[in-house]
Protein backbone atom coordinates (compact mmCIF):
# COMPACT_ATOMS: atom_id res chain seq x y z
CA UNK A 1 0.00 0.00 0.00
CA UNK A 2 3.28 2.10 0.27
CA UNK A 3 2.97 2.52 -3.41
CA UNK A 4 -0.55 3.01 -3.89
CA UNK A 5 -0.28 6.07 -0.95
CA UNK A 6 2.81 7.23 -3.11
CA UNK A 7 0.95 7.36 -6.35
CA UNK A 8 -1.85 9.47 -4.44
CA UNK A 9 0.28 12.15 -3.01
CA UNK A 10 2.65 12.24 -6.33
CA UNK A 11 -1.18 13.05 -8.10
CA UNK A 12 -1.96 15.77 -5.60
CA UNK A 13 1.43 17.56 -5.74
CA UNK A 14 1.20 17.69 -9.79
CA UNK A 15 -2.26 18.55 -9.71
CA UNK A 16 -1.59 21.60 -7.44
CA UNK A 17 1.94 22.33 -9.77
CA UNK A 18 -0.72 22.22 -13.05
CA UNK A 19 -3.09 24.65 -11.09
CA UNK A 20 -0.27 27.35 -10.57
CA UNK A 21 1.36 27.28 -13.74
CA UNK A 22 -1.88 27.24 -16.03
CA UNK A 23 -3.18 30.23 -13.62
CA UNK A 24 -0.07 32.21 -12.85
CA UNK A 25 1.56 35.20 -14.63
CA UNK A 26 3.00 33.41 -17.01
CA UNK A 27 0.33 31.08 -18.28
CA UNK A 28 -0.18 32.12 -21.26
CA UNK A 29 3.98 31.40 -22.57
CA UNK A 30 4.66 29.31 -25.08
CA UNK A 31 6.93 26.95 -22.27
CA UNK A 32 3.81 26.92 -19.95
CA UNK A 33 1.64 25.95 -22.85
CA UNK A 34 3.92 22.87 -23.40
CA UNK A 35 5.21 22.53 -19.71
CA UNK A 36 1.38 21.85 -18.20
CA UNK A 37 0.39 18.91 -20.91
CA UNK A 38 3.86 17.34 -20.53
CA UNK A 39 3.86 17.34 -16.73
CA UNK A 40 0.16 15.75 -16.65
CA UNK A 41 1.40 13.01 -19.26
CA UNK A 42 4.13 12.00 -17.09
CA UNK A 43 2.24 12.08 -13.89
CA UNK A 44 -0.39 9.49 -15.19
CA UNK A 45 2.47 7.22 -16.26
CA UNK A 46 4.30 7.29 -13.01
CA UNK A 47 0.75 7.11 -11.30
CA UNK A 48 0.22 4.49 -13.25
CA UNK A 49 3.57 2.11 -12.93
CA UNK A 50 2.84 2.61 -9.08
CA UNK A 51 -0.64 1.73 -8.61
CA UNK A 52 0.07 -1.39 -11.21
CA UNK A 53 3.05 -2.61 -8.98
CA UNK A 54 0.96 -1.71 -5.39
CA UNK A 55 -2.06 -3.33 -6.19
CA UNK A 56 0.00 -6.38 -7.84
CA UNK A 57 -2.43 -5.89 -11.16
CA UNK A 58 -2.08 -9.39 -13.27
CA UNK A 59 -0.11 -8.38 -16.70
CA UNK A 60 -3.11 -9.90 -18.69
CA UNK A 61 -5.08 -7.64 -17.12
CA UNK A 62 -3.08 -3.97 -17.18
CA UNK A 63 0.65 -3.99 -17.76
CA UNK A 64 2.80 -0.98 -16.24
CA UNK A 65 4.04 1.71 -18.53
CA UNK A 66 7.87 -0.25 -17.71
CA UNK A 67 6.52 -3.31 -19.53
CA UNK A 68 5.34 -2.01 -22.47
CA UNK A 69 8.53 -0.13 -23.07
CA UNK A 70 10.79 -3.05 -22.78
CA UNK A 71 8.08 -4.33 -24.87
CA UNK A 72 8.04 -1.59 -27.35
CA UNK A 73 12.05 -1.48 -27.61
CA UNK A 74 12.36 -5.11 -28.05
CA UNK A 75 9.51 -5.70 -30.84
CA UNK A 76 10.80 -2.26 -32.78
CA UNK A 77 11.71 -4.06 -35.71
CA UNK A 78 7.96 -5.97 -35.82
CA UNK A 79 6.26 -2.73 -34.68
CA UNK A 80 7.92 -0.71 -37.50
CA UNK A 81 6.61 -3.58 -40.08
CA UNK A 82 3.51 -3.53 -38.51
CA UNK A 83 3.40 0.52 -39.09
CA UNK A 84 4.64 0.02 -42.80
CA UNK A 85 1.43 -1.83 -43.46
CA UNK A 86 -1.22 0.04 -41.89
CA UNK A 87 -0.27 3.64 -42.17
CA UNK A 88 1.73 4.33 -44.77
CA UNK A 89 0.24 1.83 -47.28
CA UNK A 90 -3.10 1.50 -45.78
CA UNK A 91 -4.14 4.83 -44.08
CA UNK A 92 -2.26 7.09 -46.29
CA UNK A 93 -2.89 6.16 -49.67
CA UNK A 94 -6.59 5.77 -48.80
CA UNK A 95 -6.22 9.37 -47.12
CA UNK A 96 -5.01 10.78 -50.00
CA UNK A 97 -7.04 8.89 -52.45
CA UNK A 98 -10.44 9.72 -50.05
CA UNK A 99 -9.31 13.65 -49.70
CA UNK A 100 -8.39 14.25 -52.93
CA UNK A 101 -11.48 13.11 -54.43
CA UNK A 102 -14.07 14.43 -52.16
CA UNK A 103 -12.35 17.72 -52.52
CA UNK A 104 -13.10 17.43 -56.42
CA UNK A 105 -16.26 15.97 -56.19
CA UNK A 106 -16.81 18.90 -53.99
CA UNK A 107 -15.72 21.35 -56.92
CA UNK A 108 -18.38 19.63 -58.91
CA UNK A 109 -21.24 19.86 -55.90
CA UNK A 110 -20.34 23.54 -55.80
CA UNK A 111 -20.99 23.69 -59.51
CA UNK A 112 -23.65 21.95 -60.09
CA UNK A 113 -26.87 22.31 -57.34
CA UNK A 114 -28.31 19.66 -58.46
CA UNK A 115 -25.27 17.49 -57.53
CA UNK A 116 -25.33 19.32 -54.19
CA UNK A 117 -29.33 18.35 -53.48
CA UNK A 118 -28.87 14.70 -54.79
CA UNK A 119 -25.08 13.83 -53.45
CA UNK A 120 -25.11 15.30 -50.05
CA UNK A 121 -28.44 13.56 -48.72
CA UNK A 122 -26.93 9.71 -49.93
CA UNK A 123 -23.22 10.76 -48.52
CA UNK A 124 -24.68 11.55 -44.79
CA UNK A 125 -26.73 8.07 -45.40
CA UNK A 126 -23.52 6.35 -45.68
CA UNK A 127 -21.49 8.37 -43.94
CA UNK A 128 -23.69 6.56 -40.99
CA UNK A 129 -22.67 3.09 -42.00
CA UNK A 130 -21.10 1.29 -39.26
CA UNK A 131 -17.32 0.78 -40.23
CA UNK A 132 -17.89 -3.01 -38.66
CA UNK A 133 -20.66 -3.73 -41.77
CA UNK A 134 -18.76 -2.22 -44.60
CA UNK A 135 -14.86 -3.23 -43.76
CA UNK A 136 -15.90 -6.89 -44.29
CA UNK A 137 -17.15 -6.59 -47.52
CA UNK A 138 -14.87 -4.15 -48.73
CA UNK A 139 -12.25 -6.99 -47.85
CA UNK A 140 -13.84 -9.45 -49.66
CA UNK A 141 -14.14 -7.16 -52.98
CA UNK A 142 -10.57 -5.59 -52.82
CA UNK A 143 -8.69 -8.68 -51.18
CA UNK A 144 -6.35 -9.33 -47.53
CA UNK A 145 -3.39 -6.76 -48.54
CA UNK A 146 -3.60 -3.28 -48.22
CA UNK A 147 -5.52 -2.29 -50.57
CA UNK A 148 -8.79 -2.87 -48.92
CA UNK A 149 -7.51 -1.00 -46.03
CA UNK A 150 -7.17 1.73 -48.21
CA UNK A 151 -10.78 1.77 -49.21
CA UNK A 152 -12.08 1.45 -46.15
CA UNK A 153 -10.37 4.55 -45.49
CA UNK A 154 -11.64 6.21 -48.55
CA UNK A 155 -15.23 5.40 -47.32
CA UNK A 156 -14.62 6.55 -44.09
CA UNK A 157 -12.47 10.18 -45.22
CA UNK A 158 -14.91 11.01 -48.09
CA UNK A 159 -17.92 12.50 -46.78
CA UNK A 160 -15.95 13.95 -43.55
CA UNK A 161 -13.73 16.09 -46.48
CA UNK A 162 -16.71 16.61 -48.80
CA UNK A 163 -19.25 18.30 -46.14
CA UNK A 164 -16.31 20.42 -45.00
CA UNK A 165 -15.30 21.24 -48.26
CA UNK A 166 -18.99 22.35 -49.72
CA UNK A 167 -19.63 24.37 -46.60
CA UNK A 168 -16.52 25.93 -46.87
CA UNK A 169 -17.19 27.05 -50.80
CA UNK A 170 -20.25 29.04 -49.56
CA UNK A 171 -18.53 31.04 -46.52
CA UNK A 172 -18.13 33.93 -48.73
CA UNK A 173 -20.39 36.97 -48.67
CA UNK A 174 -22.84 38.18 -51.23
CA UNK A 175 -20.90 41.52 -51.36
CA UNK A 176 -17.25 39.81 -52.05
CA UNK A 177 -18.89 37.78 -55.12
CA UNK A 178 -20.86 40.58 -56.67
CA UNK A 179 -17.22 42.73 -56.14
CA UNK A 180 -15.54 39.74 -58.37
CA UNK A 181 -18.67 39.70 -60.95
CA UNK A 182 -17.99 43.79 -61.59
CA UNK A 183 -14.27 43.08 -62.28
CA UNK A 184 -15.39 40.62 -64.72
CA UNK A 185 -14.85 37.08 -63.28
CA UNK A 186 -16.24 33.96 -64.12
CA UNK A 187 -17.09 31.46 -62.10
CA UNK A 188 -13.48 30.01 -62.38
CA UNK A 189 -11.57 32.98 -61.48
CA UNK A 190 -13.90 33.30 -58.48
CA UNK A 191 -13.47 30.38 -57.73
CA UNK A 192 -9.28 30.07 -57.30
CA UNK A 193 -8.92 34.13 -56.43
CA UNK A 194 -11.59 33.92 -53.86
CA UNK A 195 -13.91 31.01 -52.59
CA UNK A 196 -11.08 28.44 -52.48
CA UNK A 197 -9.27 30.71 -50.38
CA UNK A 198 -11.93 31.42 -47.84
CA UNK A 199 -12.60 27.45 -47.79
CA UNK A 200 -9.43 26.78 -46.84
CA UNK A 201 -10.03 26.91 -43.03
CA UNK A 202 -13.22 24.45 -43.80
CA UNK A 203 -10.47 22.16 -46.04
CA UNK A 204 -8.15 21.74 -43.43
CA UNK A 205 -10.87 21.10 -40.65
CA UNK A 206 -11.75 18.14 -42.96
CA UNK A 207 -8.23 17.38 -43.82
CA UNK A 208 -7.59 17.26 -39.39
CA UNK A 209 -10.58 15.31 -39.03
CA UNK A 210 -9.69 12.90 -41.78
CA UNK A 211 -6.29 11.77 -40.05
CA UNK A 212 -7.65 10.09 -37.34
CA UNK A 213 -10.20 8.24 -39.42
CA UNK A 214 -7.68 7.11 -41.41
CA UNK A 215 -5.67 5.31 -38.91
CA UNK A 216 -8.57 3.32 -37.18
CA UNK A 217 -10.38 3.16 -40.80
CA UNK A 218 -7.26 1.03 -41.53
CA UNK A 219 -6.73 -0.67 -38.11
CA UNK A 220 -10.28 -1.62 -37.66
CA UNK A 221 -10.12 -3.15 -40.91
CA UNK A 222 -7.21 -5.71 -40.29
CA UNK A 223 -9.51 -7.19 -37.88
CA UNK A 224 -11.45 -8.75 -40.86
CA UNK A 225 -8.35 -10.29 -42.72
CA UNK A 226 -5.26 -9.21 -43.01
CA UNK A 227 -1.82 -10.79 -44.50
CA UNK A 228 0.52 -11.93 -41.45
CA UNK A 229 1.58 -8.10 -40.22
CA UNK A 230 -0.28 -5.08 -39.95
CA UNK A 231 -1.30 -3.05 -36.29
CA UNK A 232 -5.04 -4.12 -36.25
CA UNK A 233 -3.60 -7.94 -37.28
CA UNK A 234 -1.22 -7.79 -34.48
CA UNK A 235 -3.43 -6.28 -31.87
CA UNK A 236 -6.17 -9.19 -32.58
CA UNK A 237 -3.77 -11.93 -32.04
CA UNK A 238 -1.79 -10.36 -29.45
CA UNK A 239 -5.59 -10.30 -27.71
CA UNK A 240 -5.88 -13.93 -28.09
CA UNK A 241 -2.28 -14.97 -26.83
CA UNK A 242 -3.26 -12.65 -23.70
CA UNK A 243 0.25 -10.51 -24.75
CA UNK A 244 -1.85 -7.43 -23.75
CA UNK A 245 1.82 -5.50 -23.28
CA UNK A 246 2.31 -5.92 -27.04
CA UNK A 247 -1.26 -4.60 -27.32
CA UNK A 248 -0.10 -1.86 -25.59
CA UNK A 249 3.15 -1.33 -27.60
CA UNK A 250 0.79 -1.04 -30.66
CA UNK A 251 -1.47 1.68 -29.01
CA UNK A 252 1.55 3.54 -28.77
CA UNK A 253 2.25 3.31 -32.16
CA UNK A 254 -0.72 4.22 -33.58
CA UNK A 255 -0.91 7.71 -31.10
CA UNK A 256 2.36 8.42 -32.21
CA UNK A 257 1.89 8.22 -36.01
CA UNK A 258 -1.64 9.25 -35.48
CA UNK A 259 -0.52 12.68 -33.06
CA UNK A 260 2.51 12.89 -35.87
CA UNK A 261 0.10 12.70 -39.09
CA UNK A 262 -2.48 15.29 -37.14
CA UNK A 263 0.33 18.00 -36.57
CA UNK A 264 1.92 17.95 -39.90
CA UNK A 265 -1.30 18.69 -41.47
CA UNK A 266 -1.72 21.29 -38.83
CA UNK A 267 1.54 22.83 -39.31
CA UNK A 268 0.54 22.99 -43.56
CA UNK A 269 -2.79 24.83 -42.41
CA UNK A 270 -0.91 27.57 -40.02
CA UNK A 271 1.63 28.20 -42.91
CA UNK A 272 -1.09 28.11 -45.41
CA UNK A 273 -4.17 30.11 -43.33
CA UNK A 274 -1.81 32.50 -41.65
CA UNK A 275 -4.25 35.13 -42.67
CA UNK A 276 -6.75 33.75 -41.14
CA UNK A 277 -7.85 35.06 -37.90
CA UNK A 278 -8.14 31.81 -36.10
CA UNK A 279 -4.12 31.82 -36.54
CA UNK A 280 -3.14 34.83 -35.08
CA UNK A 281 -1.52 35.21 -31.64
Amino acid sequence: MMLVALALLIWIAMWVLNVRLATGENANTRTIGLLVPAIFGLTILVVWELLVRGLAVPLVILPAPSHVLSTFLSELPTLWLDLQQTFLKGALSGYIIGCGAAFLTAILVDRYDFLKRGLLPVGNFVAALPIVGTAPILVMWFGFDWQSKAAVVVVMVFFPMLVNTVAGLQETTAMQRDLMRTYGAGYWPSLTKLRLPAAMPFIFNGLKISTTLALIGAIVAEFFGSPTMGMGFRISTSVGQLALDMVWAEIVVAALAGSAFYGVVALVEKSVTFWHPSQRK
